[in-house]
């Protein structure tokens, strides 16, 4: 694995420094638009509703449009101005009692490793939240952005797990279960009883992936059969659109470039000396300005949008056996 997030953990007067790695990964297949005529990938351009050209992603911003039908267009020098944590410190908060979290609030979870000579504090750390069985509540800031996150340990490993705000978990509002009648008494007994004999110790190793087993076997099957679904590609490079797949990591990416292409030709041009003629014929050099590059800010990239393809690859895992 590779860490994608250096800093430290501020533990009181206790600096704990870490490395942060992706702790789950997706087994998912992933799959591309194509045309069903030939197999070429489809590419898309960003095109201006209100001009009708192509727009480079440098020149992109951000809008937000409000109910009333208007139009909030942000740039880059706005949302510095916005509060965020310091990138490179976990703050803890407070310590809560773990139960006390609901489930429905963890998002995504993150390994922590340490990252120093002796992994002293780190330990001292870990061994306090199981000792108190409780939770550290911290914020984590990630591709800036400042998220609320629970701290605890996972086979003696300190885990982040971010949390969902309130606001972001949907109320629960359903009119037909207000006049729901009760159940009675011998009927939940007999469902105890069905529980009881279906009951077992959890072990998520006894559940496959059913739908991803069949269509990888799908796949390899149709590869060695060949036939006109198997369609030979070279390396495909265009500029005249992009992979709708791949263009959250191309547009992160591209502004950078494109600034860094711009800055280094007008470097370039600065950077040519002009000559003038002495009087025995040598030439006479005249000094160059120095000029500074200008930094271009980074953008977050543009999500692209989801394929039906890949919703089609979302599976339901079944048990073994069933």
């Amino acid at each position: 694995m590779r860490s994608i997030w250096k800093g430290s953990i501020a533990f009181g007067l206790v600096n704990v420094p870490v490395k942060v790695y992706s702790a789950t990964e997706t087994h998912d297949i992933r799959f591309h638009q194509v045309h069903a005529k030939d197999g070429g990938r489809i590419k898309y351009d960003r095109v201006c509703s209100e001009c009708g050209k192509s727009v480079q992603f440098a020149d992109i911003d951000k809008a937000y449009d409000s109910p009333d039908g208007e139009r909030v267009i942000l740039t880059d020098e706005d949302f510095d101005k916005l509060p965020s944590a310091e990138k490179h410190e976990i703050p803890v908060l407070e310590f809560v009692p773990t139960e006390q979290i609901d489930p429905i609030l963890y998002d995504k979870s993150y390994f922590l490793e340490p990252d120093s000579s002796s992994p002293k504090a780190y330990v001292l750390l870990r061994q306090t939240l199981l000792d108190t069985e409780r939770t550290a509540l911290v914020h984590f800031t990630l591709r800036q952005k400042t998220r609320l996150a629970a701290l605890r340990v996972r086979d003696n490993t300190l885990v982040i797990q971010t949390l969902l705000w309130p606001d972001e978990v949907r109320a629960a509002e359903f009119p037909s279960l207000d006049d729901a009648p009760d159940a009675r008494p011998q009927e939940v007994k007999m469902a105890t009883s069905l529980v009881e004999s279906m009951s077992a110790d959890f072990d998520p190793t006894e559940y496959t992936d059913d739908y991803q087993i069949e269509l990888r076997k799908l796949i390899d099957d149709t590869i060695e059969n060949g036939g006109e679904k198997v369609v030979r590609v070279e390396d495909e490079t265009s500029s005249d659109g992009e992979d709708a797949e791949v263009v959250d990591l191309v547009a992160a990416l591209q502004r950078s470039v494109e600034a860094a292409g711009k800055n280094a030709k007008a470097a370039h041009s600065s950077s040519n000396t002009k000559t003038a003629t002495n009087k025995d014929g040598s030439e006479k050099k005249t000094p160059r300005k120095k000029t500074a590059a200008k930094k271009a800010p980074d953008k977050e990239a543009v999500p692209a949008k989801q394929t039906a393809a890949d919703k089609s690859s979302k599976s339901t895992p079944t048990r073994k056996g069933a």
